[in-house]
């Protein structure tokens, strides 16, 4: 057995210059590679465009801030055309129920002879004539009298007329609307369904057996109040009033199901007729919570 000694890798000069030199080479290396990747990418923080006041202003924000509006500040009050598409084109755009249909010049022509005055004071406070019925301002009561008017004279002037564009008012003090609520007061749908239910013929309405009003008839409720009661409330034109237990009788008579069906998918009666979902666009379960809600007045 004999003893033998560890050799050296490094066996000449060169050998070891080159291991002290790759020694201090590769380390340095590696530093500035890494330095160079981390100074490449974005960097939100001190030293780098997070610190803008843009930037700063972004990171500091609260997660929910309260914006002031002043309710006395005057409100923009909406051009005749904008009032038009969004509340009187439901019953004018076609003609529905004889209501005059927008551009149609020999049925605003007898209309117009009236005046501007005239017009202005049946759309405004409403106007029951031989054809059907006006609701006040068109079934939504948040419209401004201006704005009425503007919506006016863009159709009358439409079918012939040259009234002039009513003017805001001088003190530009118009009161802001209030919100309006989920579902609006008067749906433009609705203020068809009563155009056509005033147009010569009675409504039949929505009923059903069920008496009870609980869980989720909360749903029928608000329904009625937004949609329902612009025919139901007072009986309008021959509608069931709500309450009316004479009226409702035969109507609950006919059964829940068909009443269903009825208020959904609208029916065409022997007096009258039943839009679709009154005219809105709720979902059917809601619909049927309004149909309970409707009838259980009426026990």
């Amino acid at each position: 057995m004999s003893d033998q000694q560890h050799e050296s890798l490094i066996k000449t000069p060169k050998q070891l210059i080159v291991t002290i030199v790759a020694a201090f080479i590769v380390p340095i290396a590696i530093i500035v590679l890494l330095v160079s990747y981390v100074t490449s990418s974005r960097k939100i923080g001190a030293g780098s465009a997070g610190t803008t006041a843009e930037a700063t202003a972004a990171r500091i924000m609260p997660v929910a801030h309260l914006d002031l509006v002043d309710a006395n500040a005057p409100r923009e009050l909406k051009a005749g055309k904008d009032v038009y598409g969004a509340v009187c084109t439901t019953c004018h755009g076609a003609g529905i129920a004889g209501a005059p249909k927008f551009g149609d010049a020999a049925a605003w022509a007898p209309r117009i002879a009236e005046g501007a005055a005239t017009l202005y004071d049946h759309a405004i406070k409403g106007y029951q004539g031989k054809a059907g019925v006006m609701p006040a301002k068109g079934g939504n009561t948040d419209l401004d009298d201006v704005e009425v008017q503007r919506a006016v004279v863009y159709m009358a002037n439409a079918g012939g007329a040259k009234f002039p564009e009513p003017a805001a008012p001088a003190s530009a003090a118009v009161a802001a609307a209030p919100t309006a609520p989920a579902l609006p007061q008067a749906d433009p749908a609705v203020v068809a369904a009563i155009a056509a239910i005033n147009s010569g013929t009675k409504a039949t309405a929505v009923a059903s057996a069920a008496p009870a009003v609980g869980g989720d008839d909360a749903a029928g409720k608000k329904l009625y109040d937004s949609v329902c009661m612009a025919c139901h409330a007072a009986g309008i034109a021959g509608a069931p009033k709500f309450g009316d237990n004479t009226a409702w009788a035969p109507r609950i008579a006919e059964g829940l199901d068909t009443l269903y069906e009825h208020a959904i998918k609208g029916y065409q009666g022997k007096n009258g007729v039943m839009p679709p979902k009154g005219g809105s666009s709720a979902p059917d379960d809601d619909v049927k919570a309004a149909v309970r809600y409707i009838t259980s007045a009426a026990k």
